[in-house]
């Protein structure tokens, strides 16, 4: 495995950003920056062994600095949302920025960690794998948060085509955590992905409100547009979910039998031969299929174009809203505890 680290630009300021690559001798290999730790591509072999991108992003700094719908990034320090921006920790009440549509606290806030310079740190690379680890320290009072939180991710992209993300956090205040990498995959690399084949191993969504806040419910999918216990074609059921978009944007909560590493989620593209699985020791998964993609689309690296439904996110996570949820699992971190988390993204081909 080969491992480059490279300009990718500067930022307004004059920061520098860095571009890192780990590269397979196949030619498969992931791409990615400390802006937000964003992940720029992610290129596989299809059935006939020709590395492809499959996940969403752009090939200059100017677009990501412009916007976009959290492409390829590590969302923080609380991903998905938070009711209100508010909840309450150890009798105190804090009050987070409204930025999701002004009524929730919605990945961390106006400048969560996807906006952040994240800081270079180790890395490492031999014939089976290439790794590399960026830290951030978001201080007491970021995004109205307590405590300083410092947190360190590591990249890895192995010779089977695995690409792990290793999560470690810690504290000086109790504060809460919820970290997850927000990549848009297509297994095809261009289209829709309403014909992708999904797996996931959940029987039970957290139910929601009309502005996707949990009601503090465990909802059953059996039965309902929902259940992808078995291989189901995105599309099919005309991704009736109880959205006012067609499409999905819940949080599954995972059938997990011991702790470690589960599975999480299953997607097949019967075009490419390619196949994903996820993996995770987080309690749930978040699947979004892309619902707000702008009328006109968004012209990707290469100049693909992705327009609606054109591509899905597989969000490993803790429950959204979970501070306002005494019976969700805890996402409190306090002095002295390390918050570690693992996810793989297994890229692997139809026989």
């Amino acid at each position: 495995m080969k491992l480059e680290n490279s300009s990718f630009g500067f930022l307004p300021d004059g920061r520098e950003v860095r571009l890192i690559t780990l590269t397979h001798p196949s030619g498969a290999r992931l791409r990615f920056i400390n802006l937000g730790l964003t992940v720029v591509s992610l290129e596989v072999p299809d059935r006939a062994g020709r590395p492809g991108n499959v996940v969403l992003g752009f090939d200059n700094l100017a677009r990501y600095v412009q916007g976009h719908p959290f492409f390829g990034v590590i969302a923080g320090r609380y991903a998905n949302r938070i009711a209100h921006g508010r909840f309450t920790l150890d009798g105190q009440s804090y009050q987070l920025a409204t930025n999701n549509h002004g009524i929730h606290h919605l990945h961390g806030g106006r400048e969560g960690f996807d906006k952040k310079l994240w800081i270079p740190g180790h890395s490492y690379a031999d014939q089976y794998s290439a790794w590399f680890e960026c830290s951030y320290r978001s201080v007491d009072g970021e995004e109205s948060y307590p405590g300083t939180l410092d947190v360190t991710i590591r990249y890895t992209f192995t010779a089977d085509h695995t690409f792990r993300i290793d999560y470690r956090a810690t504290t000086d205040k109790a504060t809460i955590v919820n970290l997850t990498n927000h990549s848009f995959f297509n297994l095809s690399g261009a289209g829709s992905i309403l014909d992708h084949q999904l797996l996931l191993n959940a029987s039970h969504v957290t139910a929601v409100d009309p502005t996707l806040i949990p009601t503090g419910t465990l909802a059953p999918v059996a039965g309902t547009p929902l259940d992808f216990l078995r291989p189901t074609a995105v599309g099919a059921r005309n991704m009736a979910a109880g959205l006012a978009v067609p499409g999905y944007d819940h949080n599954f909560v995972l059938d997990r039998t011991a702790p470690g590493l589960t599975l999480a989620a299953r997607a097949t593209d019967a075009a490419s031969g390619r196949v994903l699985e996820c993996h995770t020791d987080q309690p749930a998964v978040q699947l979004y299929t892309f619902n707000f993609a702008p009328a006109e689309g968004i012209v990707c690296a290469n100049q693909i174009k992705f327009e609606r439904h054109g591509a899905f996110c597989l969000e490993t996570q803790h429950f959204p809203d979970s501070p306002n949820h005494p019976h969700f699992p805890s996402t409190v971190l306090r002095p002295g505890e390390t918050f570690q988390s693992t996810t793989e993204y297994r890229f692997s081909t139809l026989k």
